[in-house]
């Protein structure tokens, strides 16, 4: 019965919004928008963060210019550092 009531709910969010999931964004890209603001806020340059294993390892160059898209990165970092690596990125 709770399998049942599951597959209700699941199928009437998805009637709600059935492209959500075009605007999800996944625990990695999280994860790593967390580490960078982190990093940052302990006195590292963004393009020395970028640099690291820990990202370079874990996101393309598309998914690092989604994440210096997302709101609360800008915030953090500041729109000026945000733009120069932009620019920077292939």
């Amino acid at each position: 019965m709770l399998t049942r009531i599951k597959t209700v709910v699941r199928l009437s969010s998805f009637l709600r919004n059935p492209f959500s999931f075009l605007f999800a964004r996944s625990g990695k890209e999280e994860r790593i928008a967390a580490y960078v603001i982190r990093e940052h806020e302990r006195g590292r340059p963004l393009a020395e963060i970028l640099d690291d294993p820990y990202v370079r390892n874990r996101a393309t160059p598309q998914e690092l210019a989604r994440l210096l898209d997302r709101p609360e990165v800008i915030r953090a970092l500041g729109e000026t550092n945000v733009e120069a690596e932009r620019l920077r990125l292939p």
